[in-house]
């Protein structure tokens, strides 16, 4: 670590639990954020000026008018523009160290799998529960740690599933496919500072598995109801007959 990366990092580097250590491990990892919204925008910001190493950005989608109440990573300039470029020169002007890495288009399931081999946290910011039920499955098959958040309204919630972890739930352990309703932010409204907080606690859920500090949010769902500004918190059990991970 050079002189300006210990100046750069260094209130993080101050903590006790985290030190030169902790950064060595963000400095060196690579993380999969699908999704570049409401959520994954402060997902993005905080981990690349936290000093990711790599990140790799998922989002088929352009800049629209109606993105920019809630997905601050992304400017009225940008308008138009593959998400994952305004991204990209959003977070290096943020921090030109970071390796951004990106794909403006659909993963399948086998491409998925590639790519969280590769990594060491995926990080589902979607709003789409096919793709966030794809997710769950390459990281089940991979043993890749997975950060899942949403936010619609004025609620919002988070979780961390990990299968490398013995007898740790999967996403589809909380949400079999037969009983999943979607709702999306275009259809229902969302007050745009509630995906700020849940993205913020996706952020600091990827850093401590990065880093392995803390107790991550895992067999845990965190749930928000900003109206009232309560917290909730609900065990997440192994499903035994979970179509996904009771097979491994």
């Amino acid at each position: 670590m050079n002189d300006e990366q210990l100046l750069r990092y260094s209130r993080q580097i101050m903590l006790p639990q985290f030190g030169i250590e902790g950064q060595n491990k963000l400095l060196q990892s690579h993380v999969l954020l699908v999704g570049l919204g409401g959520l994954g925008a402060p997902v993005a910001m905080y981990l690349a000026a936290a000093g990711a190493g790599t990140l790799t950005l998922v989002d088929h989608d352009q800049v629209d008018l109606s993105n920019l109440q809630r997905q601050v990573i992304h400017h009225t300039a940008a308008i138009g523009q593959d998400k994952v470029e305004s991204a990209r020169q959003t977070l290096l002007a943020l921090n030109p160290e970071t390796r951004i890495r990106t794909i403006n288009h659909r993963l399948d399931l086998p491409s998925l799998c590639a790519h969280c081999r590769q990594v060491d946290v995926v990080v589902d910011a979607t709003d789409n529960f096919a793709i966030r039920f794809a997710l769950n499955q390459a990281c089940v098959e991979t043993g890749t740690p997975l950060v899942s958040g949403a936010a619609i309204r004025f609620e919002g919630q988070v979780s961390v599933f990990d299968r490398r972890q013995a007898q740790s739930p999967c996403y589809r352990c909380l949400y079999p496919q037969s009983t999943e309703l979607e709702q999306r932010c275009s259809e229902n409204g969302i007050l745009a500072p509630v995906t700020g907080i849940i993205g913020s606690i996706q952020a600091v859920e990827t850093i401590k598995l990065l880093t392995g500090i803390g107790t991550p949010l895992q067999g845990r769902l965190l749930l928000l109801d900003a109206l009232t500004m309560e917290w909730r918190e609900m065990k997440i059990r192994r499903d035994p007959a979970c179509p996904v991970c009771s097979a491994t």
